[in-house]
C-alpha cells in the first residue's frame, strides 16, 4: 500500500469529541480514506466507549481499554508506526495530554471545520418548564 502524503496518520478521538459530532460513524468513515487508524480514547471505563461505539456503528482499530488517556496514547503510538499522530478533544486538558505524549492536538470544532464534519446540536441543558409544578402537596 501507498502510504504517500496524509493518508500515513493515525487518528484519536476523545469519547466527549466523538460524541460532539452529529455522526460519528460518517466521521469515522470519511476519516478512514485518508488515515491508516482511527479510534477511541477515554478515562471512561471500557463499557461506556463501547455502548457509545457500538450505538452508532464505529468500527475502531484500537480504544483505551482500562488505560487513561495518556497511557492510551503512548501505548497507540508505539504499536501503530504513521508519520503522524492526531489526537482530536475538547479541551485544554487534552491539548496538554497530546502534549506530553507527543501527539498534534486538534480541537473537535477546529477538526469539523477543517474535515467538513457536522457538529451535534447542543442538547437542552435547561429543565423544561412543565415539571416545576407548585400544586403538588
Amino acid at each position: 500500500m501507498d502510504s504517500g502524503g496524509s493518508s500515513d496518520m493515525t487518528l484519536a478521538f476523545e469519547l466527549e469529541a466523538l460524541k460532539a459530532l452529529a455522526d460519528p460513524n460518517a466521521v469515522f468513515s470519511g476519516a478512514r480514506q485518508w488515515t491508516e487508524y482511527v479510534g477511541v480514547v477515554s478515562e471512561k471505563p471500557t463499557y461506556v466507549v463501547t455502548n457509545f461505539t457500538r450505538k452508532h456503528r464505529v468500527r475502531q482499530d484500537f480504544f483505551s481499554g482500562p488505560r487513561g488517556v495518556e497511557e492510551s496514547l503512548e501505548n497507540i503510538r508505539s504499536q501503530f508506526d504513521t508519520d503522524r499522530h492526531v489526537f482530536v478533544g475538547v479541551d485544554d486538558e487534552d491539548a496538554a495530554v497530546a502534549e506530553a505524549t507527543d501527539w498534534e492536538f486538534l480541537h473537535v470544532e477546529d477538526a469539523a471545520e477543517a474535515a467538513g464534519w457536522t457538529l451535534a446540536t447542543p442538547e437542552k441543558t435547561e429543565e423544561p418548564e412543565e415539571p416545576s409544578r407548585d400544586d403538588w402537596p
